[in-house]
Order: C-alpha cells, then sequence, then structure tokens
C-alpha cells in the first residue's frame, strides 16, 4: 500500500476538522473530563480513550501512516462513547447518529481515494464481531448472562428492577406467560461492570453463608 499523498492527507484532515466544527459533536472535541466528572470506572470500562482535538493533534503531527488509522480513531471516539453509555441513553444516540455520518462521509472519501475498507487492517486488528462489538465485551456479556443462573429469584429481580430504570431496552415482557427476556447486547459495557460487581458480591455472601453453616454444623 503507497503512502497518501500530500492531497490526501489535506481531504482527511479537512473531514476531521469539518465534524470537529460541527455543533453536536462539542462534547466530542476533547478527551472526556473522567476525574472531573468523577467517573472512577471510565478508565477501566474504555480501555483507549479517544477525542476529535487529539485525532486533529496526531495529523498535526504527521503520528498516523495510512488514512485507515485516522478513520480508525474517529470510529473509535463513537465507538468508547456507546461503550460507556447505556443504549438509549441521549450520548449513546447521539454517537450512533455521529458514527454513521462519519461513515458516509469517510467511506465516500475513501472512494475517491480509490481505497476499501475491506482492505483496512485496522478493522480486522479491532476484534470486533458484525455489530461492532469487541470480543471482550461479548465475553464479559455472555459471563454475565451465566451468572445470573446462580443468583436467587430475589437477587434476579433486583438486576432486573436495575436494568428497567436504566436500560429498558434490553429487557421484553411476556405478560401473558409471565416471562422476561433479557438481551445483553444492549446492556452497555458500563452498566454491565455494576451488575457485575453485584452479582459476584451475591456470590460471596452465598459462600460465607455455606462456610457459617458447615462451621455450625461442626460444633
Amino acid at each position: 500500500m503507497s503512502s497518501p499523498t500530500q492531497e490526501e492527507w489535506k481531504k482527511i484532515a479537512a473531514l476531521v476538522d469539518s465534524f470537529s466544527k460541527r455543533p453536536d459533536t462539542e462534547p466530542f472535541r476533547v478527551p472526556v473530563p473522567h476525574a472531573e466528572l468523577g467517573l472512577t470506572d471510565y478508565l477501566k470500562v474504555i480501555k483507549t480513550p479517544m477525542d476529535l482535538g487529539t485525532v486533529k493533534t496526531k495529523l498535526r503531527g504527521k503520528q498516523y501512516k495510512t488514512i485507515f488509522e485516522v478513520g480508525h480513531d474517529v470510529r473509535l471516539i463513537w465507538k468508547n462513547c456507546m461503550t460507556y453509555n447505556q443504549d438509549g441513553s441521549d450520548f449513546h444516540k447521539l454517537a450512533d447518529v455521529l458514527s454513521k455520518k462519519w461513515d458516509e462521509k469517510y467511506n465516500k472519501l475513501l472512494g475517491e481515494m480509490a481505497l476499501s475498507t475491506s482492505s483496512d487492517p485496522t478493522i480486522a486488528a479491532a476484534g470486533k464481531d458484525v455489530s461492532g462489538n469487541s470480543t471482550t465485551l461479548i465475553k464479559d456479556r455472555q459471563a454475565f448472562a451465566r451468572s445470573l443462573y446462580n443468583i436467587t429469584k430475589e437477587e434476579l429481580g433486583k438486576v432486573l428492577v436495575e436494568l428497567e430504570q436504566k436500560c429498558p431496552s434490553s429487557i421484553t415482557r411476556n405478560a401473558q406467560e409471565d416471562e422476561v427476556e433479557l438481551n445483553v447486547d444492549k446492556i452497555s459495557a458500563h452498566l454491565l461492570m455494576e451488575l457485575q460487581t453485584f452479582v459476584s458480591s451475591c456470590g460471596q455472601k452465598a459462600k460465607k453463608k455455606k462456610v457459617a453453616t458447615g462451621a455450625t454444623a461442626k460444633k
């Protein structure tokens, strides 16, 4: 793959700049001030923070080797936002809209440069499924779903209440059969971590109870 021409670098920089100037991208122009906002788990959930200002700085500093690397970082901005914020929230919706608008403009630009996303090495290296989720997040969601079989009905009820309040799109109720269908793919990484912590604490309580019961029986 040949290196991008000076003209191609100008075009991708102009595209990034045009997005940075959009009124609705204001929250994405600088790094997320997670410490100021008290988001203590942000760096645990988001392993590689990214923002439009950082992308522009890297472009000016000629830190990118390919146009694809620029596209990867911009997509990472929207992906991080949708990962941390629950599905259905204002930030999640905004990032989803911006992601689609970026892909439309970016793919058009790639076409003008005779490039194709099928030859983009950053996509293959990202470890994603077709829905854009990281393989790690997929495994975490699957593990969480399995862990729900190990807690009591009362504890499960608390999990469902939490989901109904923070991520209602993840729950489908069948009133006729009094059943609840849970779609773990709808749960954001941030909320998933909260729920995993709660379920784990339930397991620890159960173990302690068994140990205490066993000690009493020996006496």
